[in-house]
């Protein structure tokens, strides 16, 4: 049984460090709907690093760029340098429909259109029979999809047919 005694529901701990003239508390747990209705509290710099709570409090781009902030940072951990946007590519597709989807097979790489970039990203067997089981086909209209089957790709020159006219339009045209 969990009982609430006091402070901020859904918040276990507390730390309550200085830095320089201003006093930061790091805390377990998160509830900041609760916490930014607290007037001691500065609202345009309390961050949560829970994604969907942020999504559902302050709004899909706020949890955009959450996602962007986490990614950074975890990557600068790591001693990695990468360009922020590739991160913000990532960011945009995962947040796209308005919710925030992963990346993995349940989310944006398991929704794909295309048979076969869904089953070249996991569990390439399961893709394939569901296919086969619902009479699905696959249109090649991707990128990937037209790589893994060598054709050329539907970008740049590959977008369109070029046409032209030669006989006696051209012909008379040139006379003149």
């Amino acid at each position: 049984m969990a009982i609430h005694v006091d402070g901020v529901k859904n918040i276990s701990n507390a730390v309550v460090r200085r830095e320089g003239e201003e006093w930061i508390i790091n805390t377990i747990g998160s509830n900041l709907q609760e916490v930014l209705g607290i007037s001691e509290v500065d609202e345009n710099r309390t961050v949560t690093n829970d994604i969907h709570e942020t999504k559902k409090v302050l709004g899909v781009e706020a949890a955009r760029n959450l996602v962007i902030d986490e990614a950074l940072r975890t990557m600068q951990e790591q001693g990695l340098d990468i360009d922020v946007r590739h991160v913000m590519l990532v960011s945009d597709i995962m947040t796209l429909t308005g919710s925030v989807r992963p990346i993995g097979r349940y989310g944006v790489a398991g929704a794909k259109a295309s048979i076969l970039a869904r089953a070249a990203f996991e569990e390439t067997i399961k893709h394939l029979v569901r296919a086969s089981v619902k009479n699905e086909s696959d249109s090649f209209q991707g990128i990937f999809e037209n790589v893994m089957i060598g054709q050329v790709i539907p970008s740049g020159t590959g977008m369109f047919d070029l046409v032209a006219k030669f006989g006696e339009e051209s012909s008379s045209e040139e006379k003149k």
